[in-house]
């Protein structure tokens, strides 16, 4: 996904078990049971107000875009951000249930929007996900394409999740996170 980082030693020790009574009530949620919370989550811990920032604004819960969707913009923008870290989480826990085939998740990491593998919906996701990380924008072809596809409502949570990941990207790269044990392996080009 991204060689701009070699070091491989982490940047952050994060928080270690046992965890506060609020804090494992937290993981309790936000992890399924005989997972160990996430390492971005424990280290994003060591600093109360970025940690709950961070879950104030998460939009882990069921909004308004599939689930197919929602992985989808996940996966290409942890991508487009060379986030191995997430995207092998996603990979992990989500593509199966979203109906992702190992194409798709190819085509997440090294295709392009016009991809045969993907619906015509879908184009239009990769390529907000696409124009949104090359340039902060939305042209107007795309504005209409999706309004055409997708309600306002949808075509909101869909640019939330884009700049939300990249929030991921950035803490996970930034505080070089290994991969989690579980985590599925980007493809390599």
């Amino acid at each position: 996904m991204s060689d701009a980082v070699t070091t491989p030693a982490v940047r952050v020790e994060p928080v270690s078990a046992p965890y506060p009574a609020e804090l494992q009530a937290v993981f309790d949620r936000l992890m399924p049971p005989g997972v160990a919370p996430l390492a971005l989550f424990t280290t994003l811990a060591r600093v109360p107000r970025v940690w709950d920032r961070f879950r104030a604004g998460n939009l882990l819960d069921r909004g308004p875009v599939s689930l197919r969707h929602r992985e989808i913009v996940i996966d290409r923008t942890c991508a487009r951000c060379g986030c191995a870290y997430e995207w092998g989480i996603h990979a992990a826990f989500f593509a199966e249930r979203a109906g992702l085939t190992p194409e798709q998740l190819r085509a997440s990491v090294d295709g392009r929007a016009d991809d045969a593998t993907w619906t015509p919906d879908e184009r239009l996701l990769i390529r907000l996900v696409d124009e949104l990380h090359d340039s902060a924008q939305i042209s107007d072809s795309l504005w209409q394409a999706l309004a055409a596809a997708f309600s306002l409502e949808q075509i909101l949570e869909l640019i939330a999740l884009v700049g939300f990941y990249h929030t991921v990207a950035f803490f996970a790269n930034g505080l070089r996170l290994p991969a989690e044990p579980f985590a599925v392996e980007p493809p390599r080009a």
